[in-house]
C-alpha cells in the first residue's frame, strides 16, 4: 500500500470536518445575520416606536389590543417587548457565544441528533437572556410609573442615565464580573462540567441555560445601557456588540473590562456636568 493510500482517508475525513464547520458557521451566520436585518427593517418601519420600551401603548393597533384586553396595558408590552428582547439577544450576543457551539458541535458531530442538540443549547441560552429582558423591562416599568408620579424624576431623567453608567462602569470592577467571564471564556471546561451524554436533550439545554446565566452575570450592567441609549439604536447595538465579544473571545479581552469601566465612569460624569451647568 502507497502513502498516498494510506493518507487519503485521513485527508477525506479532513475535508468532511471542514465542510461540516463551514455548514455550520454558514447558519449561524444567516441566524445572526437575519437577526439584524430583521432589527433594522424594524427600527426603520412605521412600527420602530415598537422598540422603544415605553411607547407601547401610544397609538396603532398594539395600543388598541392594549387597550382590549384586560389588563392588556401591561401584559401585552411585556410580552412583545420580551420578543424584541429575544431577537436583539440573537442579533447581539449569539457571535459571543460562536466557540462554546463550535466546542460542543464537534464533541456531538457523530450523533445522530447533533442538530437537535445544538438548537436545544441555543434555544436554553435566549431563554436566559429571555428572563432577564423580562426582569428589566418590569423595573424599566417600575421607574417609569414612578416618573409620572415624581416631577424632579421626569424634569431630571438624566440622572437616571448618568446612575446606570456609574453602575455599569463599576460593575466592570467586580468579582461577579471577572467570574462570571472566565466561565464565559473557557468553553471546553464549561462543556465538560455539565455533558455527559445520558440524558442528550436535557443536558444540552440546560448547558446552554447555564451559559446564558453566565453569560447575563458578565454582560447584564453592558446590556442595561441600551435603555439609557435606546433599545432601538442599532449603532449602539453594534458597538456593544463587539465590546463583548471582545471581552468574552478575544486573548487578551479580560484586561479590557477595567479601562471600559473607567470609561464608563467618564461618560456618567460628563453627562452629570453637562447637565449641571444647563441648570445653573
Amino acid at each position: 500500500m502507497t502513502a498516498g493510500t494510506e493518507t487519503a482517508p485521513g485527508v477525506a475525513g479532513g475535508g468532511h470536518a471542514l465542510r461540516r464547520r463551514a455548514s455550520f458557521l454558514a447558519l449561524m451566520g444567516a441566524l445572526i445575520g437575519s437577526a439584524w436585518v430583521v432589527l433594522w427593517l424594524w427600527s426603520a418601519s412605521p412600527y420602530g416606536r415598537y422598540l422603544d420600551h415605553g411607547r407601547w401603548t401610544d397609538i396603532g393597533a398594539l395600543a388598541s389590543l392594549c387597550r382590549a384586553i384586560p389588563g392588556g396595558e401591561f401584559v401585552v408590552p411585556m410580552f412583545l417587548y420580551a420578543a424584541a428582547w429575544v431577537l436583539m439577544t440573537a442579533a447581539m450576543m449569539l457571535p459571543t457565544t460562536l466557540p462554546i457551539l463550535e466546542m460542543f458541535r464537534r464533541i456531538t458531530v457523530e450523533r445522530a441528533d447533533a442538530t437537535r442538540l445544538i438548537v436545544l443549547v441555543v434555544l436554553g441560552y435566549l431563554a436566559a437572556w429571555l428572563g432577564f429582558g423580562v426582569v428589566a423591562h418590569l423595573a424599566d416599568a417600575a421607574l417609569h410609573a414612578a416618573g409620572e408620579r415624581t416631577s424632579w424624576l421626569l424634569s431630571d431623567s438624566w440622572v437616571v442615565g448618568a446612575v446606570v453608567l456609574a453602575g455599569a462602569g463599576a460593575f466592570q470592577f467586580s468579582a461577579l464580573k471577572y467570574r462570571c467571564l472566565e466561565k464565559c471564556r473557557t468553553p471546553l471546561g464549561f462543556i465538560v462540567e455539565r455533558w455527559r451524554g445520558r440524558a442528550p436533550g436535557r443536558e444540552a439545554l440546560r448547558l446552554g441555560f447555564d451559559h446564558g446565566l453566565f453569560c447575563v452575570g458578565c454582560c447584564w450592567a453592558l446590556m442595561l445601557l441600551m435603555f439609557v441609549v435606546g433599545t432601538g439604536s442599532l449603532g449602539w447595538m453594534l458597538a456593544l456588540s463587539a465590546v463583548m465579544a471582545a471581552e468574552k473571545n478575544l486573548p487578551g479581552g479580560r484586561r479590557l473590562s477595567a479601562p471600559l469601566g473607567i470609561a464608563l465612569f467618564a461618560t456618567s460624569a460628563a453627562v452629570v456636568l453637562t447637565n449641571a451647568r444647563i441648570g445653573v
